[in-house]
């Protein structure tokens, strides 16, 4: 196949997978087809990424700690008391992870962010034309009234997407020609995020621009005092989504028990079970999985005959998964990547290079009261893998 062919060939398979992982496919095609689509995007990456074995390895030890997390949760079967769960969801593992280990080894940083772009202008676009066509299926009935949903399933969905998307369209390199339909883009995923009614996605789009803006106007200088400031004001941000976001439940809850819709109560749970097997976890999804008397046990805490699906917190999923060694591992790798998108943030002259850091500080807050980084199959673990092998 000639070269120029292969290279729109394997954006193509770069866009779909993007789609496939942000979960549009699941909710407007049929499952014939988003098993079709799910085969392409591991098997054609997984077939390139062998004939490129040189350089795709030379990318994929760029960071040994993250193989040993992968490896980890692909174990876990070993320890899980749901085997059959764990093993089908450790497939989804290995697909992000593969599709991963392919978007940081084909493409750089201005071709990831492109395609990124593109992806999300699809997303956005289909979002639209869905809820004003079919609004059963892209708004919210009586759960939540009128809340948009778009492609996405949820409107908590479409809002986390929609900052993503934002956070791609400021930073996308476009020549002079595009810049119109990059603001369009813009437009829309800001319309979304409102439309969607989600105040977290609205709090952390507000703080991670207050954020950015202060990495662009501070250099670094080799200052150690301006590392402790950065993670200060990671640790703000996390505060600042809870406290913005969820401002009403916590005045509501002043002198009585705020939980922030019951989430904290589903935390205590989890985190004392935790201590019943705190090295390796319960496998993955093993806490939640069906029948589990654990997803029972949080979801009593809350309410009667509420089972939860997950923790509502990405770390504590991550540490019931594979517990305090996997939940160290991912700390360790989230910060030295963090520290390292730092210093290319600092030295930043092309808006781009502001967007691992960007991608970063929008993971570590988005999984503060959502469960968004292994849970099922998702495009943020995707990101994960491609960010820490591309810094």
């Amino acid at each position: 196949m000639p070269q120029p062919t292969l290279d729109k060939v394997e954006k193509i398979i770069a866009v779909l997978g993007l789609l496939f992982f942000s979960g549009m496919f699941a909710q407007i095609a049929p499952t014939s087809v988003v098993s079709i689509v799910r085969y392409i995007v591991w098997l054609g990456p997984t077939v390139l990424m062998i004939f490129r074995h040189r350089s795709t390895r030379k990318i994929a030890c760029r960071s040994k700690l993250l193989w040993v997390l992968i490896g980890i949760l692909l174990l876990s079967f070993l320890w899980s008391d749901y085997l059959p769960s764990t093993l089908a969801d450790n497939r989804e593992v290995l697909q992000m992870s593969t599709f991963g280990l392919y978007f940081a080894a084909r493409f750089d940083l201005r071709q990831q962010l492109k395609l990124i772009a593109l992806s999300f202008a699809i997303g956005a676009v289909m979002s639209f034309i869905v809820a004003l066509a079919v609004p059963e299926i892209g708004i919210h009935g009586a759960d939540h009234p009128g809340a948009w949903k778009g492609v996405y399933g949820y409107k908590n969905n479409l809002g986390s997407m929609m900052i993503l998307a934002t956070l791609a369209f400021v930073f996308v390199p476009v020549r002079p020609i595009h810049r119109f339909l990059k603001w369009i883009c813009l437009f829309m995923s800001i319309a979304l995020i409102l439309l969607s009614t989600s105040k977290t996605s609205l709090t952390m789009v507000f703080l991670l621009f207050l954020t950015l803006f202060f990495y662009r106007k501070y250099r670094w200088r080799g200052k150690v005092t301006v590392l402790f400031l950065d993670i200060g004001i990671l640790l703000l941000g996390c505060v600042g989504t809870i406290v913005f976001a969820y401002w009403v439940d916590i005045l509501a809850g002043l002198g009585k028990d705020p939980t922030l819709t019951g989430r904290t109560l589903m935390w205590g749970v989890t985190l004392t079970r935790l201590m019943d097997r705190p090295l390796l976890g319960y496998g993955r999804t093993a806490f939640w999985a069906p029948g589990s008397p654990y997803a029972v046990e949080a979801g009593r805490a809350v309410t009667e005959n509420f089972v939860p699906p997950h923790a509502h917190n990405g770390f504590i999923d991550l540490a019931l998964d594979v517990g305090l060694i996997g939940f160290a591992l991912f700390t360790i790798i989230f910060f030295k990547t963090y520290f390292k998108s730092l210093q290319r943030a600092y030295a930043a002259v092309r808006p781009e290079n502001l967007w691992y850091i960007a991608f970063l500080l929008f993971l570590f807050m988005n999984n503060i009261m959502e469960s968004y980084l292994l849970y099922k199959s998702n495009i943020y673990w995707v990101l994960f893998v491609t960010t820490v092998l591309s810094v």
